[in-house]
């Protein structure tokens, strides 16, 4: 990179969020993450960045990300929002409660960090966003029943944010994974993939580090499957 670049992971301390730091670390970022288990902190560490123990439902927690971020290195460029797992039941069961953690859980996990980052990117001449969503936020499954209602909220609030900071350079785009080796695996759900395998998180890093990219420059409101087929169709 012509530039030093800085990232910013939450929920960045296991699975595909950790992932994500590992391969913008390897491309030449500095990261910073928050988890709320710690792992975060440490694999910050092991990668020469900064780390905050925290949860991305609090605003606190996801500002002392964004300041520390700011007062090592002055400038963020890219901002890659995972999350934790919400509740499940079946559909009417799930209790107005639960319907307010998903909620945090799966959309305002997001959105905290987007207002807080936004601002700074568009100071800076631009920025690149990329929240980790579903391959089922668009064709439901009664299995992750919270997930798909408020990640294809997240659709939309990605494509009206598209609408409104494309044209001061910020891109803002979802990754919609499938069965990802992060999961427990079953060989139904192995069955269920017409590649016939799990995808790796390794993989979906890839496919982030991708959108953050200049190569990425014109891909902004989308939501890119990365889900070995499962899914064909909008």
């Amino acid at each position: 990179m012509s530039e030093e670049k800085v990232a910013l992971i939450t929920a960045g301390g296991s699975g595909m969020g950790a992932a994500a730091a590992r391969k913008l670390a390897a491309d030449g970022y500095r990261v910073a993450i928050l988890s709320s288990s710690g792992k975060g902190e440490a694999l910050a560490r092991e990668l020469g960045g900064v780390g905050v123990t925290g949860s991305n439902q609090s605003n606190d927690d996801v500002k002392r990300l964004v300041d520390l971020s700011m007062g090592r290195w002055g400038r963020i460029d890219a901002l890659v929002n995972s999350a934790g797992h919400g509740p499940r039941a079946p559909i009417l069961d799930i209790s107005d409660e639960d319907w307010h953690r998903g909620m945090e859980v799966y959309f305002l996990s997001a959105v905290r960090p987007i207002r807080l980052v936004a601002p700074i990117m568009e100071s800076q001449g631009g920025g690149a966003i990329v929240n980790i969503s579903t391959a089922w936020a668009f064709e439901p499954s009664p299995m992750f029943p919270t997930s798909a209602v408020f990640r294809a909220g997240l659709a939309s609030f990605t494509k009206i944010f598209a609408d409104s900071y494309a044209a001061k350079n910020i891109r803002l785009n979802n990754v919609l994974p499938g069965w990802i080796d992060s999961l427990p695996a079953t060989e139904e759900r192995r069955d269920s993939v017409p590649m016939g395998r799990y995808g790796t998180s390794e993989e979906i890093a890839a496919t982030i580090a991708f959108l953050l990219s200049e190569g990425a420059g014109y891909i902004t409101g989308q939501n890119i499957r990365v889900d070995g087929g499962i899914a064909r169709s909008v």
